[in-house]
């Protein structure tokens, strides 16, 4: 890793720089929308939207290279089925007597078998790798500026309305009772989570954003007294492996995204067993 510093500081590797900025990004949103979700137990429906996801990417990709929406970038279509599936895996655990499992299993093969079966059809061969495990040193400024964008939202959202999150994500019926909007909290974090998902794709790809958006949050669960204090332990955290992972990919010539998760997901092992050996003292 002797080298890692030269790469960030040589002129002629932008994209080195960039990968570091995402990563710092990405933190913030991996941290604070990680910890909700780690809370609220809802790992699962993230999870599904997340691979949801690669329908919309591949039914952009189909109609932009078949001449039939000529230029549909990848993200809007990702974007739009992301926002779908939330909204109907959100209203099926609020409203539907179906088992919840069994829809949120269903939107995530859907969604994927689509964007396979998309990906297939389009004129010229796209490799749905690429989407799936993601590679961060392709990311560019544009998607810089949305991760920013996104991070200045997610923060305000998280400052303006931190009691009602708090409350709705530890005891719904006591939230209920004090007047929270329980279900529209429970909407809107759908919601946000799944434009995220769609930004973070770059950076993890859509198999690993699920992985980034509950280690850091377990990892700092062990150290965290409230939701607040876990929100900023889950972005240092982040920060951390986010770092160690574009470190250890660029001197060991390995996928980013990959070694990226495979840290988080020690140091998450760790914790969980320092958390256990120390309850049994």
């Amino acid at each position: 890793m002797n080298n890692f510093p030269a790469a960030l500081l040589n002129p002629d590797l932008p994209f080195m720089r960039n990968a570091l900025f995402a990563g710092l990004l990405s933190s913030v949103l991996f941290g604070t929308i990680g910890s909700v979700v780690t809370v609220r137990r809802i790992a699962s429906l993230a999870g599904a939207v997340s691979h949801a996801v690669l329908g919309g990417i591949g039914l952009a990709l189909y109609v932009s290279a078949s001449g039939i929406l000529p230029g549909f970038p990848p993200l809007a279509g990702a974007l739009i089925f992301a926002l779908l599936a939330a909204l109907v895996i959100g209203l099926v655990s609020l409203k539907a007597k179906q088992r919840e499992d069994t829809v949120i299993n269903a939107i995530w093969a859907v969604g994927m078998s689509l964007g396979i079966l998309f990906l297939a059809k389009a004129p010229g061969y796209t490799d749905p790798s690429v989407y799936l495990f993601g590679n961060i040193l392709l990311i560019s400024g544009r998607d810089l500026l949305l991760l920013g964008i996104l991070d200045i939202l997610v923060l305000f959202l998280a400052w303006r309305f931190y009691p009602q999150i708090e409350a709705s994500s530890f005891d719904e019926d006591f939230a209920r009772v004090r007047g929270v909007p329980v279900d529209a909290v429970f909407l809107a974090l759908l919601a946000v989570c799944a434009v995220a998902i769609v930004l973070l794709q770059t950076f993890v790809g859509l198999v690993m954003v699920i992985a980034m958006l509950t280690l850091p949050a377990g990892s700092s669960s062990v150290f965290a007294r409230s939701l607040g204090g876990m929100m900023f332990l889950s972005c240092l955290f982040s920060v951390v492996f986010s770092v160690c992972g574009l470190a250890a990919g660029w001197a060991f010539d390995l996928p980013v995204g990959a070694v990226t998760v495979i840290i988080a997901g020690f140091v998450f092992l760790g914790t969980s067993a320092a958390r256990a050996l120390a309850g049994k003292k």
